[in-house]
């Protein structure tokens, strides 16, 4: 992929899937930004577990819907979405013409990852892995809906998932 050619890519899938890592190493090795809107999130408001906890899940949802938006807007570099970014209608709008990647993960892997910190992933904060499933089972259509390209995450390892990413936008720029 040469330089000139600046692809957006959306990774969206649910909390613990690796979008955020992947995003980060697939931005890195075609040198292009990288834009994780729950950081900006937190850059700008603190800790997402505080925002729910101190507001409101609905609160949180308006942050998000401005971080996503100023980041699909700006048609440039790797955006990882968080898990439930896709709900509304909106982002749903935008991201019907974008490559979009669903990291689709299976609950035993997704809890090695979200289980190490669980307080700082307030929907499933009291009901664990239980509550992960439901969300799972919720978004899942919706995801596969709005995915271009899905990668099933089991067990390699984020530099094996970045260069399939970078492998299918090799394919778009064709």
């Amino acid at each position: 992929m040469t330089k000139s050619r600046k692809p957006l890519v959306v990774l969206i899938g649910p909390m613990g899937s690796g979008k955020s890592r992947v995003g980060a190493l697939v931005a890195d090795q075609l040198q292009i930004p990288f834009i994780d809107t729950d950081i900006k999130i937190i850059e700008k408001h603190g800790p997402i577990a505080d925002i729910f906890s101190n507001h409101s899940e609905g609160y949180f949802r308006g942050l998000e819907r401005e971080e996503v938006s100023t980041a699909l807007d700006s048609k440039y570099g790797v955006i990882s979405l968080g898990g439930g970014a896709v709900l509304h209608p909106e982002t749903k709008r935008q991201l019907a013409d974008m490559p979009v990647v669903l990291f689709d993960i299976d609950r035993e892997k997704a809890a090695e990852r979200v289980l190490r910190k669980p307080e700082k992933r307030p929907l499933i904060a009291s009901g664990g892995m239980d509550a992960w499933q439901r969300i799972y089972e919720e978004r899942i259509d919706l995801y596969r809906s709005l995915a271009k390209f899905t990668i099933k995450i089991e067990d390699q390892d984020s530099f094996t998932v970045a260069n399939e990413v970078i492998k299918w936008l090799q394919t778009l720029a064709k």
